[in-house]
């Protein structure tokens, strides 16, 4: 059976005044690539526990015109997207499905949050972890008896995760390659659609196939450079600080997302420099407490930690590690003084890299269910709009045109050649080669 992968790939924005501004951004631009360039971890992941019966091609979708629909003469094709590119992957089926494919099939993060929706357009859904139902899916589609829905009845085990099919990828195409270490978070925030949406519980992979996964890398790829695709690394820490020593003789670079308790570990900040951490992305999220208040539904975590902040950015850095420090704008806390408080509050910490965002509801987010309940948004189903860096909602401390404006002047301001030299010269001066604790 000819099976194909296909993974919607690229950077959707709506706002044409903002994509031409990021023409000019340095800082916007390369944030832009670096998203755009990684690989589909969970179709590889799928492509790795495929039977043997079954031959498997994997591809990337920008443009959805540009696709040769017929270049794979599948039996089944499984399409993989975000929600800023759901509408264009329901295209993709439903053209699939004219030339003749027998089984489109559909997964990810806005399937789970809107499974019926997605089978309008295709033959089958994936609704949360693909791993448990993969297998027995594609049995099913052999023998002609596809189901319209698969979803796990239990949690699967990240100690049973298949080695990614690594080889399937065109290593030149990519900056970075995706490594997952860990699904799921504890803090819950309001506005995340990520793996929570797949998994209640948070869980760890053994190290043991972590290390074999980045040997495999290591072999397709001399010096790779590997996002760890996690919603929060470091949680476990004892498991980190085993890892890392050997991760050190792997010889790699590496990023990956985490929370402002690793300021606080010398031991884990000197083992993840010297085992190649290049920069750690950080969501703060709010230069003032006020924005913080209920982002996380469990313990209001952040607000608790704001006074921290930048003294926490400090100690990463003097680690000689690079803080990308997150912030979403149009929080309930923040009025049209926002925007100036951001640019100041990122000069303030000294931030290496600045990520600005607009508060986004994601179908299937309490964040949504929120909005849509107080009547706030703008749109319903306008899914290419939940870029990011698109207006989905009514802000409650300023109009919608002056959220829209402000982010513009803001990430004009951030992004300019100016404001990007002086953040990197800060830190090659003050703290690349500063020690912890000092």
């Amino acid at each position: 059976m000819k099976v194909g992968l296909i993974a919607m790939s690229g950077v959707r924005a709506c706002d044409q005044e903002l994509l031409a501004l990021g023409l000019t951004l340095p800082g916007f631009v390369e944030r832009s690539e670096t998203v755009a360039s990684l690989p589909s971890l969970g179709l590889i992941t799928l492509a790795g526990m495929t039977p043997d019966w079954c031959d498997v091609t994997y591809h990337e979708v920008d443009q959805v015109d540009d696709f040769v629909i017929g270049q794979g003469d599948w039996d089944l094709v499984a399409i993989s997207t975000f929600t800023a590119q759901a509408k264009e992957a329901y295209d993709l089926a439903m053209r699939l499905k004219v030339v003749g494919v027998k089984h489109v099939v559909m997964g990810g993060l806005h399937v789970t949050a809107l499974p019926d929706e997605a089978l309008r357009h295709c033959d089958s859904v994936i609704v949360g972890e693909g791993e448990p139902v993969w297998q027995q899916m594609l049995c099913d589609a052999r023998e002609g008896n596809l189901k319209p829905k698969y979803k796990a009845t239990y949690e699967f085990d990240l100690s049973d995760a298949p080695m990614p099919a690594y080889e399937l990828l065109d290593i030149d195409k990519y900056n970075r390659i995706t490594v997952q270490t860990s699904r799921g978070c504890p803090f819950k925030c309001e506005f995340c659609a990520s793996s929570i949406l797949l998994t209640d519980k948070y869980k760890q992979k053994p190290m043991e196939k972590v290390l074999a996964e980045v040997d495999r890398i290591c072999e397709l790829w001399p010096r790779p450079f590997i996002e760890f695709a996690d919603d929060n690394s470091f949680i476990n820490r004892r498991y980190w600080k085993q890892f890392l020593p050997e991760l050190k003789k792997r010889r790699v670079k590496w990023f990956t997302e985490t929370d402002l308790n690793v300021a606080w570990d010398d031991e884990l900040l000197h083992l993840m420099r010297a085992s190649g951490c290049a920069q750690v992305l950080i969501g703060l999220e709010s230069p003032e407490p006020a924005g913080l208040s209920g982002l996380e539904l469990v313990g209001d975590w952040k607000i608790k930690q704001f006074s921290k902040y930048k003294d926490a950015v400090r100690r990463i850095q003097s680690a000689g590690i690079r803080v990308n420090g997150c912030f979403v704008l149009g929080l309930d806390g923040h009025d049209p003084d926002i925007f100036d408080r951001v640019e100041a509050f990122a000069r303030e910490l000294e931030l290496y890299d600045v990520q600005i965002t607009y508060m986004t509801p994601f179908p299937g987010t309490p964040l949504y269910t929120r909005l849509k309940h107080e009547e706030r948004l703008l749109e319903e189903s306008a899914w290419e709009k939940c870029t990011l860096f698109d207006i989905l909602f009514k802000p409650k401390g300023m109009s919608i045109a002056q959220l829209r404006t402000g982010f513009h002047s803001l990430a004009t301001r951030i992004y300019d050649d100016v404001s990007t030299k002086w953040r990197r010269d800060i830190f090659k001066s003050k703290y690349r080669r500063s020690i912890v604790g000092t």
